[in-house]
């Protein structure tokens, strides 16, 4: 499995931004972001394939035109750049990876995923 080590989660008032980063132990072509707030389930937030020079982006009704998955391959890390912050965006943030062929909204279902992060917290407050 790849290791993964999330970072830059705080705390923000509505209409902050952050960026979250996530350390990859090895290159995968699929990777996502995923969040579970208390009581809810783990939800896709955003994912993102490369495959060769072509990158593929999907994202969660809820965060579209807010949030922006990125990759810096060299580096192996993945970011999710949140803008307009919501309350509710305020949840446990996970990375996530997979090998598993899948077609491109199954990257955003948990049951897909290989490797998981321990997490990161973003609290928005109104």
């Amino acid at each position: 499995q790849v290791q993964l080590v999330e970072s830059g989660g705080g705390s923000v008032q509505a209409g902050g931004s952050l960026r979250l980063s996530c350390a990859a132990s090895e290159y995968t072509s699929r990777m996502a972001w995923f969040r579970q707030a208390p009581g809810k389930e783990r939800e896709g937030v955003a994912a993102i394939n490369s495959a060769g020079s072509t990158i593929y982006t999907i994202y969660a009704d809820s965060v579209k035109g807010r949030f922006t998955i990125s990759r810096d391959n060299a580096k192996n890390t993945l970011y999710l750049q949140m803008n307009s912050l919501k309350p509710e965006d305020t949840a446990m943030y996970y990375c996530a990876a997979s090998r598993r062929p899948m077609t491109p909204i199954q990257a955003l279902r948990a049951p897909y995923i290989d490797s998981w992060g321990q997490g990161t917290q973003v609290t928005v407050s109104s």
